[in-house]
């Protein structure tokens, strides 16, 4: 393909095109004669040269095509000169895609030139992010965003009096500061990312306390997209550093008497705390990325000892926080780091993981709370209990705080973390147990099927725990939650004024009449954004002030019945449970409510670990009072339901020997059989 042919790809309007383009031009540089590569320059300083009233995408284009060419080694001192004239013009131009390709070009010339080009252009690189920092005045762009973030913030206080939520305070200048794009600071910060990529160990002298100064300030921005960027400029910054054994300069450049970030760490790692705190997930995950490379680079395990106190807690908690990148991140750092020592290392920093996973528990976003309780559950069970024990009366009291959230995730989180810890603590455990009961009961017959299957999980270990005084009170609630489906209404779920859809941030919503008015053309906004402004306590959430639907009977039961399930793994309860097997068949005929299949899907699949934690004579005395609920869940109309009836009977049929169930359906009702053969795709009949 011509040269000319190419340009015209690379300058196209269509992304696919240059794409295409810039693809073709690599294989030509990589095999060019030194005579191609000048015709090239040539070429290409011709495109830079044109007016500024081309196209945006020709100067792209031009950008695109010398970065490629300034990296060759056939390429002139001339045409880097010449080139870097230009793209010093063009980091001010008004297209953001022209600009972020103007700093991607500098970085090249500053990989191919050395650190001198980027001492040349300091002076503007610095000057343009330190200008860019503040809004002035605001453009025309600005001006239609304010306008939609003043409309935003007057419907959430719509929305925050109607239902009693905890959004005051959201200011239309709040949600535009935090939100928007910040005029060309972002490209500005790229460009210094590019350049310090390109110069490499080199630019390590470079880092000094007035450049540090000026991108501390980006990562404190009330704006998260250039604290985000802030972030990756700081990894940069701890690349630049990073100790090579093969290479004595490196060596030489990052020793531990001249590396900055044994000189600046301490600004460093008070910056990067905040980062892996931060409401934003992205931020968290610039930060986080940061981090590792600050931590990873450093010269010497003693070296990262002196950080870990304010780091490592943060780290840890980020294991469990709810945006995946930064969960999966942060688990490949942490083994990265620690090195199959993290359980130590806590040890060793408890106090300040305890101070730092407490102080959490009272954040405003509610994942983060979420993970704190997960953390606070992992304290109690994997690290030496010698170690925890002093902190046990604290952390107990924060999950009791967290046990009351608003946030339904929150308080299931608190609840499982509870129950963990009664079992490793349980005479620590025993005088807040009066405060917990209430607590777990309400969780066990919870709106959310997760969160009852959760407080029953926990119930079980307060069982294990506490022995037969809890198993004592556990049975009688078990009783009175069966014996109270009799009191269920038939069809009471039909009109309830409440969605039933997963809340979303932890929130139940009202059902509306389906007015299309009330889904068109309406703000859009990231997750995170604004739900995270959801308080605790008792301001609005979910299931909490006026959104608290009371719990149904079904739903009471079906919370019993995970508990029952529970408390089956104790071999000294078999004979108690096996006498309350009738009672629970019984729940599994009463059909006369719209919920009956949930209930239903919950005994088939509870039955099977019920008849194998107790004795097999014991549970087949029983068998034949679950038939007649089993192959109606199996012909019913719900796909869940229907499936969980015919993995019950598969995992039956295994336990019992397939010719055993086979006999007992057959002689229990003949006409159950052909359902039973017609589940025969499992293998096991």
């Amino acid at each position: 393909m011509e040269g000319s042919d190419i340009q015209q790809l690379l300058c196209s309007s269509k992304k696919i095109e240059r794409d295409r383009g810039l693809a073709e031009l690599k294989s030509i540089v990589n095999s060019a004669e030194p005579d191609d590569i000048e015709k090239l320059e040539v070429d290409f300083i011709g495109l830079l040269q044109k007016p500024d009233c081309v196209s945006w995408e020709t100067k792209q284009g031009a950008l695109l095509g010398s970065r490629l060419i300034v990296v060759n080694q056939w390429s002139s001192e001339n045409f880097g000169t010449e080139l870097k004239m230009h793209v010093l013009e063009l980091l001010n131009h008004n297209e953001a895609r022209v600009r972020l390709s103007a700093g991607e070009v500098l970085g090249s010339l500053c990989k191919r030139f050395g650190v001198e080009t980027y001492v040349s252009s300091k002076d503007l690189v610095t000057d343009g992010i330190r200008k860019n920092l503040e809004r002035i005045s605001l453009t025309e762009s600005d001006v239609e965003e304010k306008r939609q973030a003043e409309t935003l913030a007057n419907k959430l206080t719509a929305s925050n009096e109607e239902n009693g939520g905890s959004l005051a305070g959201t200011s239309a200048e709040q949600i535009f500061h935090d939100t928007a794009g910040w005029k060309n600071l972002e490209t500005w910060m790229k460009c210094l990312q590019c350049v310090v990529e390109g110069c490499g160990i080199h630019f390590a002298s470079q880092i000094n306390q007035d450049l540090l100064d000026l991108i501390f300030q980006a990562l404190v921005h009330t704006n998260r997209f250039v604290r985000e960027t802030g972030f990756q400029v700081c990894a940069a910054f701890v690349s630049c550093t990073e100790v090579n054994d093969h290479n004595e300069e490196s060596m030489e450049i990052s020793g531990e008497d001249s590396n900055p970030m044994i000189y600046f760490g301490e600004q460093f790692t008070q910056h990067l705390s905040n980062g892996l705190a931060d409401n934003w997930s992205q931020v968290r995950l610039a930060a986080s990325v940061a981090t590792r490379k600050f931590l990873l680079n450093l010269p010497a395990q003693e070296a990262r000892e002196k950080f870990y106190p304010s780091l490592l807690p943060r780290m840890c908690l980020n294991r469990y926080y709810v945006a995946e990148g930064v969960r999966i991140y942060s688990q490949e750092t942490w083994r990265q780091v620690t090195h199959s020592e993290g359980k130590q290392l806590v040890g060793r920093y408890i106090k300040e993981v305890v101070m730092y996973y407490i102080a959490q528990t009272l954040a405003d976003n509610h994942a983060v709370r979420e993970a704190a309780c997960a953390c606070i559950a992992e304290l109690g069970s994997k690290i030496d209990k010698e170690v925890v024990r002093p902190h046990v009366e604290e952390l107990l009291k924060a999950l009791l705080d967290c046990f009351r959230d608003e946030s339904w995730p929150v308080r299931d989180a608190a609840c499982i973390a509870c129950g963990n810890f009664i079992l490793c603590f349980p005479e620590e455990s025993k005088s807040s147990m009066d405060a917990l009961y209430p607590l777990f009961f309400g969780n066990l017959a919870d709106n959310i099927p997760s969160v009852r299957q959760g407080a029953a999980v926990a119930l079980g270990n307060v069982a294990k725990a506490y022995g037969e005084d809890a198993i004592k009170i556990l049975f009688e609630k078990i009783k009175e939650g069966i014996a109270g489906l009799e009191q269920q209404a038939e069809s009471s779920a039909r009109y309830s004024s409440l969605d039933k859809d997963p809340a979303t941030f932890g929130v139940v919503k009202r059902l509306r009449d389906n007015d299309m008015e009330l889904h068109s053309n309406k703000q859009m906004y990231s997750c995170g954004s604004l739900a995270p402004k959801m308080g605790r306590g008792s301001k609005g959430g979910c299931m909490d002030h006026q959104f608290r639907r009371p719990s149904e009977p079904w739903e009471a039961c079906d919370g019993c019945i995970y508990l029952l399930s529970e408390i089956s793994l104790i071999k000294s309860m078999e004979e108690t449970v096996s006498d309350l097997l009738p009672s629970v068949a019984e729940c599994g005929r009463k059909q006369s409510y719209t919920q009956h299949v949930c209930l239903l899907e919950t005994i088939c699949k509870q039955l099977p670990v019920i008849a194998k934690n107790i004795d097999k004579r014991r549970f087949k005395s029983h068998l034949d009072k679950f038939f007649d609920p089993l192959f109606y869940a199996l012909s019913c109309d719900s796909a869940l339901t229907s499936s969980a009836a015919s993995l019950c009977l598969v995992e039956l049929g295994k336990y019992l020997g397939p010719n055993i169930l086979k006999g007992r359906v057959e002689q229990y009702n003949a006409s159950y059989l052909d359902k039973l053969l017609a589940n025969q795709f499992s293998g096991c009949f």
